[in-house]
C-alpha cells in the first residue's frame, strides 16, 4: 500500500530543498491524490484478496485533515499576513525555512500513534528496511534515466525524482487503519515506512544539490 500510494505532501518540502521546480510538482498533486483514492481498492484487491472496508466517512475525514484544513488555514495565514506590516516577509521566512522540521513533527506524531505496537514487535523494522531501500534506489534510477533520455532541466529532474520516489503514508494509514483494523502490523509497518523514507529523501536532495553544482 505505502509503496503503490504516490505522496501528496511532503515531496514538495525536499523539491524545494533541491532548487527543483516546485510549481510543477505542486501542479501534479491533485492527480496524484485522485488517482490514489481511485486505484488503492483495486491495489487492495490484488494484494490482498480483498477491498477491504474503507469508510467513506474515515476517508473523507482524513483528507479533510491531512490536505484541506491545512491548505485552508495557509490561505488565511497569507491573506492576514499580507494585510499586515512588512513584518509578514520575516513570518514567512521562519515557515518556509522550518518545512522540514514541521515535517518531521508529523513523522513523530505517525510514530506515537502506533509506538506501542512498535516495541511489541521491534523486527518489522528490519523486515522492511531491505526492501523500501531497493524500492528508493530503483525509483532514483528511473527518474535519471528517464530524465536523461528526454533531456528534462535539472529543475524538472529533480521534480520528477522526487514526485517518484516520495510516498503517501498518512491517506495509506489512514485507509490501513479502516480497513484492516484487526491487524495492527499493517498501520504499523505504514508508519515504520516514512521513518525510512525521509532520511533518504533528505540524503537525495544533497545529492542531486550536487548533480546541480556539476552540471552548473
Amino acid at each position: 500500500m505505502l509503496m503503490v500510494t504516490p505522496c501528496t505532501d511532503w515531496y514538495l518540502v525536499f523539491t524545494g530543498v533541491a532548487k527543483g521546480n516546485v510549481p510543477l510538482s505542486t501542479s501534479i498533486l491533485p492527480i496524484n491524490l485522485i488517482l490514489q483514492i481511485l486505484l488503492l481498492p483495486i491495489f487492495l484487491l490484488l494484494f490482498f484478496g480483498r477491498s477491504g472496508n474503507v469508510e467513506f466517512r474515515s476517508l473523507v475525514e482524513s483528507i479533510l485533515l491531512v490536505l484541506l484544513i491545512p491548505f485552508l488555514l495557509v490561505l488565511v495565514t497569507k491573506k492576514i499576513v499580507s494585510r499586515s506590516n512588512t513584518s509578514g516577509t520575516s513570518f514567512t521566512s521562519f515557515f518556509v525555512k522550518s518545512q522540514v522540521l514541521f515535517l518531521s513533527l508529523a513523522v513523530v506524531a505517525m510514530f506515537a500513534s502506533e509506538g506501542r505496537n512498535l516495541l511489541e514487535n521491534p523486527d518489522v523494522i528490519y523486515k522492511l528496511l531491505f526492501p523500501v531501500i531497493i524500492f528508493f534506489i530503483i525509483t532514483f534510477l528511473l527518474a535519471q534515466l528517464v530524465s536523461r533520455f528526454f533531456k528534462f532541466s535539472y529543475q524538472n529532474r529533480v521534480s520528477l525524482t522526487l514526485t517518484t520516489m516520495a510516498r503517501n503514508s498518512p491517506i495509506s494509514l489512514a485507509i490501513a487503519v479502516s480497513a484492516f483494523a484487526y491487524e495492527p502490523l499493517v498501520a504499523l509497518s505504514l508508519v515504520i515506512g516514512p521513518l525510512i523514507e525521509l532520511p533518504i529523501l533528505a540524503l537525495t536532495s544533497q545529492l542531486l544539490l550536487k548533480i546541480r553544482k556539476k552540471v552548473i
